[in-house]
């Protein structure tokens, strides 16, 4: 039995190009790239999932890693692998957005705290929404969605030297829109309430000028922005399943250039 040079390459890269992928996709998708988990658990799950994976895939052309070739092969992997963890984070950055919009509005906008996930300062409202949109995704097995996504990218987007087509970027680009419009839909209605109440407090200050109204009108909007928080937290599941649901066609829209 022999077992030649290029049949090696073969079975090493069976392996090795799913997991420069996969842990591409860990670097940037939300929930296992926060720093909170462990680098060294990321590393594992990258290669449990490419243990599963690789024997269900179609054995890749022999290239050697160390090559010019194999750099542009890992190149690509990786790039294949952050687009779909961005395409994620887009899912999650729409209630980041939201937390900073209601935030403004309520007059906490200085009432900051770290996100453990991206060690950047965001508003207490916005990692209220963030741990609530985490939960529910969660329940909804958006974690296992992650993992089909990037198992089935293999098939769209297969192991070669090409890169994303044009229109790819272009639909990759646009969708990052998503996150500015999902955002200001799960904010619009504390918004809406809080800026009739500072319309109110406005004509009631012509009507009594003595009155300090900057003394009553922050604990009045902080209240009123906490009463409307009950009506539009269920609005967040319902967000969160369309963004969910645009992603899935982003991914499944991707395509590479023709070799």
């Amino acid at each position: 039995m022999t077992f030649s040079y290029s049949e090696f390459l073969q079975l090493l890269g069976l392996y090795f190009w799913p997991f420069v992928r996969i842990s591409g996709m860990l670097l940037m998708v939300p929930v296992l790239s926060g720093s909170y988990v462990p680098m060294r658990v990321r590393l594992m799950l990258a290669v449990f999932i490419t243990l599963a994976v690789a024997p269900t895939m179609d054995l890749p052309p022999p290239v050697s890693p160390f090559t010019l070739h194999g750099i542009m092969l890992i190149v690509q992997q990786l790039g294949i692998g952050i687009a779909i963890g961005l395409v994620f984070a887009v899912v999650f950055q729409a209630f980041v957005i939201a937390g900073h919009l209601a935030s403004m509005a309520m007059g906490l906008a200085m009432a900051q705290m770290v996100d453990p996930a991206t060690g950047v300062n965001t508003p207490i409202i916005g990692r209220y929404f963030t741990i609530m949109a985490t939960l529910l995704f969660l329940l909804l097995n958006g974690h296992v969605f992650i993992f089909k996504a990037v198992v089935n990218s293999f098939e769209t987007l297969p192991i070669g030297v090409s890169f994303f087509n044009q229109d790819s970027l272009k639909l990759l680009y646009e969708f990052g829109s998503q996150m500015f419009i999902y955002g200001v839909a799960v904010a619009l209605p504390l918004v809406t309430a809080l800026l009739l109440v500072n319309i109110s407090f406005g004509v009631i200050s012509r009507a009594a000028p003595a009155m300090n109204i900057f003394a009553v009108g922050f604990p009045v909007t902080l209240l009123a922005g906490l009463a409307m928080l009950i009506f539009i937290t269920p609005l967040l599941l319902p967000n969160l399943q369309h963004l969910i649901h645009a992603s899935d066609e982003v991914l499944s829209q991707l395509r590479l250039t023709q070799p």
